[in-house]
């Protein structure tokens, strides 16, 4: 067993078809034993549920290799837990959160040589996703379901550095009050890709989405949260129950706290307050990039430009993210649970 020979440091962030897979269905009110297996096509009928009424959800989340050479994935516990929550939302059958966490250590496994290595910017990239997979014609949850995991390894989310990027305030709304905006539905990425293609047609990188009650708080990005930083360099994080609870923001809770000393707030964040300069500095935060800094939000063409600027990532936002991926590739000591040692 050897290490891929694949010019890692040039790869992109895209898909590429590794060796193994891992499946497992649930059929008879009940999940089978699941199997690692080679073949890495679906066949589904042509009216399976997922395909009539989206009922999907996925997660995602990475392997490395750490600087002493274990391979290692980080806090793959609460990818299970909130796989969990968004069955339930979506009225599908919850796999087992132990049963997550060994699925995705025997996938990482089967396909150890396709982990990059340490230093190469490339982490192998893992998706768990579950879908209704049996013929649904009525509006109803399907009766059997099926969970599957790929990895592909993936290039550095940014090559040359995380330059500062505009976002802008999109007439679209992500998700209802009420809706599946906490959930990591399929259904919640559909109908933002109108939005995303728009805002790129457009020039921005990305859109910021809004409360659809009022269309005064900031709630979340396509496919991120978002933290502030303001002049004393504390951290606030917006709050609201219709958005993803991102383990990569909760986890920057944690290290700004423990790591940096800096007071952490999580509350309603208002776009007036991010107009009048409350914040110098300001990101988004997920799995690809950790954090993506953000340079200016154009509202409409008028610009609100964070005092960090469009050159580098801000003082404070640059150390929770050296902090961060320093704990992932095993460079500091994280807290307990956070690194998950596969091999």
């Amino acid at each position: 067993m050897a290490t891929k020979n694949i010019d890692w440091a040039n790869i992109g962030f895209g898909y590429m078809k590794t060796d193994y897979r891992y499946v497992s269905n649930y059929k008879d009110g009940k999940w089978d034993d699941g199997v690692i297996t080679a073949d890495d096509k679906v066949v589904l009928s042509e009216c399976a549920g997922v395909l009539q009424y989206a009922q999907t959800c996925f997660e995602g989340l990475k392997a490395y290799r750490t600087e002493d050479g274990k391979v290692v994935c980080f806090r793959p516990d609460l990818n299970a837990e909130r796989m969990v929550n968004s069955a339930k939302r979506l009225e599908m059958p919850v796999f087992p959160e132990d049963r997550f966490v060994k699925a995705v250590e025997e996938v990482v496994k089967a396909n150890i040589d396709w982990v990059p290595p340490y230093g190469t910017g490339a982490t192998l990239y893992i998706r768990p996703y579950m879908f209704g997979s049996n013929p649904v014609i009525g509006v109803k949850p399907a009766d059997e379901y099926q969970f599957r995991i790929f990895v592909t390894p993936v290039g550095p989310y940014f090559k040359g550095g995380a330059k500062p990027i505009v976002i802008k305030v999109s007439d679209f709304d992500r998700a209802a009050p009420h809706g599946t905006g906490h959930v990591k539905a399929g259904l919640n990425y559909a109908m933002s890709l109108h939005a995303i293609v728009t805002a790129h047609e457009e020039g921005f990188a990305e859109n910021i989405y809004l409360d659809p009650a009022t269309r005064t708080k900031i709630e979340e990005t396509g496919g991120a949260n978002l933290i502030f930083v303001d002049r004393e360099g504390n951290l606030t994080i917006q709050k609201s129950d219709s958005i993803l609870p991102s383990i990569t923001r909760r986890s920057l809770h944690i290290v700004a706290e423990k790591y940096l000393g800096a007071k952490v707030t999580e509350r309603e964040v208002l776009l007036s307050e991010v107009e009048d300069g409350a914040f110098v500095e300001c990101g988004l935060c997920g799995t690809a990039a950790v954090i993506s800094p953000v340079g200016k939000i154009n509202d409409h063409g008028k610009e609100i430009c964070f005092e960090s600027g469009m050159e580098e990532m801000g003082p404070v936002t640059k150390k929770l993210y050296d902090t961060l991926t320093g704990i992932q590739m095993g460079r500091i000591e994280g807290p307990e649970g956070w690194v998950h040692v596969i091999e």
